[in-house]
C-alpha cells in the first residue's frame, strides 16, 4: 500500500481498524491492492472531514419530532426535500482532492475534468452537494452529460464529500429519538434508508439481527419480515445463496422477481462509519457471482414520488 499523510483529526481506533481490515484483504486478494490504496487515500479524507465537522455546529432545522415521524409514516426518508443549508466553504476543499485522488488511482483525467469543473466553477459546489444529500441522480447525470463529464464519477464525489455530514445529520436527528419519532423508527419496514433514502451497502448480521447499513449515511435498521428489500418478493423467487460453501458467513440475497441482490455478512459487531465501504469490498467476490448470474442493484429510490406516498406497513 501506498503510504498517505494523516491527519490528527482521524480517530486513531477507526484508523487502526481500517488498516487491519486493508492489510487482511490483501493478504489473501493480492489483486484488490490497487483498489485498497485508492479507498483507503479516500477514506483517510473522509475521515478527516468527518473530525472536522464533529468539532464544529450543526445547522439549526425546524425538523420537530412529530413533523418527521409522520414523514416516516408515509413512506418519506426524513432528509427527503428539506432545506437543509450545507458547510459549502468546509465541503469544497476535500472534494477537490478527493478527484485529485481519484486521477491518482486510476479515473486519470476523468477525474481531473471534474477537479477542474468544480475548482472554476463550471460546476457550482453547492449545487452538486446539495443534489448529493437529496438523492437526485437524474440533476448530477443531466449536469455532467452537458459539460462532458463521467455522471458515474462526478456522483460519487458529490457522495464521499458530503457523506460525512450527512452520516452526522442522521445521528443528530435520531441519536437521541423518543416518543412518536422512535416508535415511527421502529415501524420502519421498508428497504431503503429511512434517513435519506439510499439502498443498502450490505446487510450486515449481528447477534442473529439482520441489520441493513445504508449505503451514504450509514443509517442501520432492521425488518420485520424477510423478503427482497427492493420490491418485498417473499416468494420462492427470492432466496438466499452462500457462493462459497467454505464461507457460510458471506451470503447473496437474489431476487428473480426484480433480478436485483444483496450481500449479507456476518460480523461480531456493526461497522462504524465511514468504514461500512471496507466490509464493501471485502466482499467484491459476491459482487462478481450476483452479476455472472445476471443480478444487478436497482437505481436510486425516486424521492421526489414517495412525496404523495400513503402510509403503509
Amino acid at each position: 500500500m501506498s503510504y498517505v499523510q494523516v491527519s490528527p483529526g482521524i480517530r486513531p481506533d477507526l484508523l487502526h481498524s481500517a488498516e487491519g481490515r486493508w492489510r487482511a484483504i490483501v493478504e489473501t486478494r493480492p489483486d484488490l491492492a490497487p483498489a485498497i490504496d485508492l479507498q483507503r487515500a479516500l477514506l483517510l479524507l473522509v475521515l478527516d472531514l468527518s473530525g472536522t465537522l464533529e468539532q464544529g455546529r450543526m445547522p439549526r432545522l425546524s425538523l420537530p419530532p412529530k413533523y418527521l415521524a409522520a414523514k416516516l409514516a408515509r413512506g418519506v426518508p426524513v432528509i427527503a426535500g428539506e432545506p437543509i443549508p450545507l458547510p459549502v466553504p468546509i465541503l469544497t476543499p476535500p472534494m477537490l482532492e478527493m478527484c485529485a485522488a481519484l486521477a491518482e488511482g486510476g479515473a486519470g483525467d476523468a477525474a481531473r475534468h471534474i477537479r477542474e469543473a468544480l475548482a472554476g466553477g463550471t460546476i457550482e459546489p453547492g449545487s452538486l452537494l446539495t443534489a448529493s444529500l437529496m438523492r437526485d441522480q437524474n440533476v448530477i447525470r443531466m449536469g455532467a452529460f452537458h459539460r462532458g463529464l463521467s455522471p458515474d464519477l462526478l456522483w460519487l464525489v458529490g457522495e464521499l464529500a458530503v457523506s460525512p455530514f450527512v452520516h452526522l445529520l442522521q445521528r443528530t436527528l435520531f441519536g437521541n429519538a423518543s416518543g412518536e419519532l422512535s416508535a415511527a423508527l421502529d415501524q420502519w419496514n421498508r428497504g431503503y434508508c429511512p434517513a435519506c433514502g439510499s439502498w443498502p451497502a450490505v446487510a450486515e448480521v449481528v447477534g442473529g439481527h439482520r441489520t441493513l447499513r445504508c449505503s451514504f449515511c450509514s443509517s442501520a435498521w432492521e425488518r420485520t419480515i424477510y423478503a427482497c428489500i427492493y420490491c418485498d418478493e417473499k416468494s420462492e423467487k427470492f432466496v438466499t445463496a452462500a457462493p462459497d460453501q467454505e464461507r457460510k458467513d458471506r451470503r447473496i440475497e437474489v431476487c428473480a422477481n426484480c433480478s436485483s441482490y444483496l450481500k449479507t455478512v456476518d460480523l461480531r459487531e456493526l461497522s462504524p462509519f465511514p468504514l461500512l465501504s471496507i466490509t464493501d469490498i471485502e466482499t467484491t467476490d459476491l459482487d462478481m457471482s450476483a452479476m455472472e448470474h445476471g443480478y444487478g442493484r436497482p437505481a436510486m429510490k425516486d424521492l421526489k414520488a414517495l412525496k404523495g406516498q400513503r402510509a403503509k406497513g
